[in-house]
């Protein structure tokens, strides 16, 4: 199972920067290989100071070794040899009009004292975060994705979802990072579903990740913004460093598993803005943008937004 994720993440991570190459038109990514003192490593790579895409990462790392005490008792694990391998991406674009992307998907392996497989499971998921509100963007992505949970069960979507709107809640601020999209943990094969069919569904799910974003991007990037909207822009990024460091569970675990920091904390944007109790202006396009933080049902809500 490792060997065939291994094998898969390494493969849609040259897709998705080929697409987001030719999207650009402008910036090439930039490949670091690097290596875990621990044991394994990671090929790391960035893109910046594009036409479309400022700054964005998209890197796979395939570790192993032992899990330090403070990682064990997050994941309530008995067991401290282990395995993991996966794909995390965070776009920011330059226009405030197109939306941050973020996703991942990753496997674990839990092993015992001799190396037995005691444990695994599959995560990830993608999200959007939109600066501005426009309900065809927030449908497409959210319908993209559901589409390929269906394809495996109906009750995927509206499960995953919730926990996409739970996990990526800024408790702090009372507020949602995004739009949300789905999330997923702790999927273990069990009589219902063999690791081949989580397998399955997590990979179809990473394969739709440049249908649900690309076209959105490209309804957007040329759309003409102000250094206001730009401040807006700043303002939100805080907010997604706010969560990063505070909350993200792969920051967390890169960073108590001695990763690499150069590629944890590639997710920050360039910039971003912290203004005292700043408060967008009633029925302003940014304050739409906080009422559309709300968790809410992006596939059979209909409204207009025209900016």
């Amino acid at each position: 199972m490792k060997e065939k994720f291994t094998e898969y993440i390494h493969n849609l991570q040259q897709r998705i920067c080929t697409a987001l190459e030719a999207e650009d038109g402008c910036s090439k990514f930039v490949e670091d290989q690097w290596e875990r003192p621990g044991g394994g490593g990671g090929i790391t790579r960035i893109i910046s100071d594009g036409n479309v895409f400022e700054k964005g990462g998209v890197n796979t790392s395939v570790v192993h070794g032992e899990l330090p005490e403070v990682m064990m008792q997050r994941l309530g694990a008995n067991h401290r040899k282990f395995f993991a391998c996966g794909i995390s991406l965070v776009i920011h674009p330059r226009n405030p009009f197109v939306p941050t992307v973020h996703a991942n998907f990753r496997y674990f392996e839990l092993y015992d004292d001799e190396g037995k497989l005691v444990d695994s499971w599959f995560g990830g998921g993608a999200d959007l975060t939109p600066y501005y509100i426009f309900e065809e963007d927030g449908r497409h992505f959210h319908s993209t994705l559901k589409d390929a949970c269906d394809k495996h069960s109906i009750e995927y979507y509206p499960q995953f979802k919730k926990e996409c709107d739970q996990y990526f809640y800024i408790a702090h601020r009372k507020e949602n990072r995004g739009i949300g999209g789905i999330f997923f943990d702790y999927l273990r094969p069990d009589e219902q579903t063999s690791a081949a069919a989580w397998l399955n569904f997590v990979t179809d799910v990473g394969d739709v990740f440049l249908p649900a974003y690309i076209p959105i991007v490209q309804r957007r990037k040329d759309h003409p913004y102000t250094d206001e909207h730009l401040r807006w822009q700043g303002i939100r990024r805080g907010r997604y460093v706010e969560f990063n460091l505070i909350y993200d569970r792969g920051t967390l675990f890169g960073l108590k598993t001695d990763g690499r920091v150069e590629s944890i904390l590639m997710s920050l944007p360039t910039t971003a803005r912290w203004e005292y109790d700043h408060r967008p202006a009633p029925g302003s396009a940014e304050a739409k943008l906080i009422k559309a933080l709300l968790h809410r049902d992006w596939i059979n809500t209909y409204e207009i937004s025209d900016y």
